[in-house]
């Protein structure tokens, strides 16, 4: 049976990786901080977890250095992350690095955390240029994508095999910051009309965990050097992402699709993106990957988890806070209403 290692367990990504990897029949450790956030079911499945902090070299030896077919790193971020790992490398047989589409940049120096989103003139692939690399703050908006391009020189200039994988956007069951809420928490607040600026046709591609574990548990049984999209593999604007956790909750309401004249802000949503930010993913489909599922198929959990945890009055505060200044914005009501009385003659939802 072969081993397998995943660095950050405890997170989104690294949950999907090893319950994929367990069920392809890999002898699975997980590592984390705490045992307490370690998932019950991957327990359940088969998977041991470590108590080990990535970013400590002792702890990272500790764990490394008996080897392993396959290492998984979820977290880490900058070059020197990626150094702690380059005294290990000969006994792992395949590495795989999450790394980000954050890492492309547009000709007029744009990425996807600039104040204006990039134009890269349609779906984007793997031989797209990216930022230059950095060793700046990467936890701000402009430290981010560099800190992933220096982590990732890294790992390829260093000769083993190494699969760096591009995401877009994550989501999942549990996931920190579930975009799919500003669709979900209307339903359940009985809205009856929706709002969308740009006729809802903005678009910023979503990647599923569970497609991104697939690819993950690909790469790890075939090692090799390359860099690769990961995303899902159709791309939903956000009217499409709508009708499909609409139709899911089997709720009706009304489309209001507004142009350019509307007010500023109005009706924006998570995926108000224009042009929009598609990933090119042909490579890994030409190496013979298959998806796990489309969006309306991966995202049905995520929405059964935010519906439960609504539902239940959120005891252990899974989801958004009224205050959070993220989603906040999306569900100004009162301004919604006003601007559907006074403007456009529909009666209030």
């Amino acid at each position: 049976m072969p081993r397998a290692i995943v660095l950050g367990g405890n997170g989104q990504v690294g949950a999907a990786a090893a319950a994929r990897l367990v069920a392809d029949g890999w002898d699975v450790t997980s590592s984390g901080r705490s045992a307490d956030r370690f998932p019950a079911e991957l327990r359940e499945a088969g998977v041991r977890f470590a108590r080990s902090d990535r970013y400590v070299a002792e702890d990272l030896r500790e764990l490394l250095s008996p080897g392993a077919d396959a290492v998984v790193d979820c977290v880490g971020y900058t070059a020197a992350h990626a150094r702690m790992l380059l005294p290990f490398l000969d006994g792992i047989g395949s590495l795989v690095f999450i790394s980000s589409r954050a890492v492309y940049v547009d000709d007029r120096g744009r990425h996807a955390n600039s104040d204006e989103p990039p134009d890269f003139g349609g779906p984007v692939t793997e031989d797209q240029p990216t930022l230059a690399p950095s060793d700046i703050d990467y936890n701000s908006r402009e430290g981010y994508g560099p800190n992933k391009v220096a982590a990732e020189h890294v790992l390829l200039d260093s000769g083993m095999p190494v699969s760096v994988l591009r995401p877009a956007r994550v989501h999942s069951a549990g996931a920190g910051r579930p975009r799919e809420w500003v669709f979900v928490r209307r339903v359940l607040d009985g809205r009856l009309h929706l709002l969308l600026a740009r006729g809802g046709r903005g678009a910023n591609q979503p990647t599923a965990a569970v497609n991104l574990a697939a690819l993950i548990a690909f790469c790890a049984a075939r090692p090799g050097t390359r860099v690769l999209n990961s995303a899902d593999p159709d791309a939903p604007d956000g009217l499409t992402i709508s009708r499909v956790i609409a139709a899911y909750l089997a709720h009706d309401w009304t489309e209001v699709l507004l142009d350019d004249t509307a007010p500023a802000c109005l009706g924006c949503h998570p995926w108000n993106t224009l042009p929009p930010f598609i990933l090119d993913t042909s490579a890994a489909e030409r190496l013979g990957f298959v998806p796990a599922g489309s969006y309306a198929d991966t995202v049905r959990a995520e929405i059964d988890w935010l519906v439960r945890a609504a539902r239940s009055g959120d005891p252990a505060g899974l989801l958004p806070p009224a205050d959070d200044p993220y989603f906040r914005p999306f569900f100004d009501y009162a301004r919604e209403d006003a601007w559907l009385a006074g403007d456009s003659g529909i009666a209030r939802s």
